[in-house]
């Protein structure tokens, strides 16, 4: 166990790598309760949302539809990555943990102006439940709507009572994340282990999510770093021209630059991994730096993999020096599985 930005969270609960493996080829299930859940209702609870967040609620056309997206700050940078959510009270934004103080603090701080009033649900639980035997587990779990998710696509979800369940996720494979309260979450936990769901751990949740390029907030971006530097540039909806949001101008001012970095995939051979920190190089003679992201061994194709943010190029090898060797990486789509496929 270990403490996550105040959560008593599991490393594992087992073999770390089998616990991956279930996700991949099974079932898996996560307890993500430390994720910040804040509902909006009000008049102008959609203004709020389209003007706090990066892509347009708009888009949101049924009630449980959701989507990706930023909230940025107004230099550009982004403060948070997040899942938006219409709902039949207003929006719900499901946020990370590890910036709750400061988002809660940058919402309120735009909150005047506007009547809308915002909430924090810390009496709801949300557990993850993924992999391609999710859809049977979660069907042998009491007291969901099973029945209504069938003909939901991805990003999509129904709503009974105060149970949430969307098709959504952070490994790459189907999945589903339901949204209970406090008192109900242990008995679904247990339900669904009956039904062969692994308990999985942080450990497999990091590995699983950079197999399947998902950003972590504070590696991949933050304040400083903006959606064009870390594979985010989709999650920012500038198709309503007259819709303002907090960032814009710094966004298109730097997206009209075309100075930026990228983010890029980045698949080494040798039997070496490479971490967050580490400096690659589009040349060997090393005068063109990049700097690695997050990097893990990665368990499904058994090679080292990261993440990197690399100066715009169309080159497709790079190098780091592993121990005073110098190694040569694939440089590729910063996104190596989908739904147990590679993908690279």
């Amino acid at each position: 166990m270990v403490d996550f930005h105040g959560w008593s969270m599991p490393i594992n609960y087992g073999s770390q790598i089998a616990e991956h493996q279930s996700v991949r080829n099974n079932c898996g299930i996560f307890d993500v309760s430390h994720m910040t859940i804040l509902d909006f209702e009000g008049k102008q609870a959609r203004d709020f949302i389209r003007y706090m967040i990066s892509n347009d609620v708009d888009k949101l056309k049924e009630d449980c539809d959701g989507f990706y997206s930023a909230m940025l700050n107004e230099s550009g940078g982004v403060i948070d990555d997040l899942i938006a959510y219409k709902m039949p009270f207003g929006y719900r934004l499901v946020v990370n943990c590890a910036t709750r103080e400061e988002d809660l603090k940058w919402l309120s701080s735009h909150l005047k102006g506007f009547e809308v009033t915002m909430v924090e649900r810390d009496d709801l639980s949300m557990l993850a439940i993924q992999g391609p035997r999710s859809e049977q587990v979660i069907s042998l779990c009491s007291n969901l709507p099973i029945s209504r998710l069938k003909n939901k696509k991805r990003q999509q979800g129904v709503i009974d009572g105060e149970t949430f369940i969307a098709k959504t996720g952070y490994t790459g494979e189907l999945g589903f994340e339901v949204i209970l309260s406090n008192e109900e979450a242990q008995g679904l936990w247990q339900e669904a282990v009956s039904a062969g769901a692994e308990p999985v751990g942080l450990g497999a949740r990091d590995t699983l999510r950079l197999e399947a390029g998902m950003n972590l907030y504070g590696f991949e971006m933050d304040e400083s770093i903006s959606p064009l530097e870390c594979n985010m540039e989709w999650t920012v909806c500038l198709e309503d021209n007259e819709r303002e949001f907090v960032g814009k101008e710094a966004f298109l001012a730097k997206k009209d630059s075309n100075s930026t970095l990228v983010l890029v995939g980045l698949l080494l051979e040798e039997r070496a991994i490479i971490r967050a920190g580490h400096e690659i190089y589009l040349d060997a003679e090393r005068t063109i730096k990049g700097i690695v992201t997050s990097g893990t061994y990665s368990p499904t194709l058994k090679k080292s993999i990261a993440l990197a943010r690399v100066p715009k190029s169309n080159k497709e090898i790079c190098y780091t020096e592993v121990r005073g060797k110098l190694l040569e990486a694939k440089i590729g789509k910063p996104r190596f599985i989908k739904e147990g496929k590679f993908i690279f």
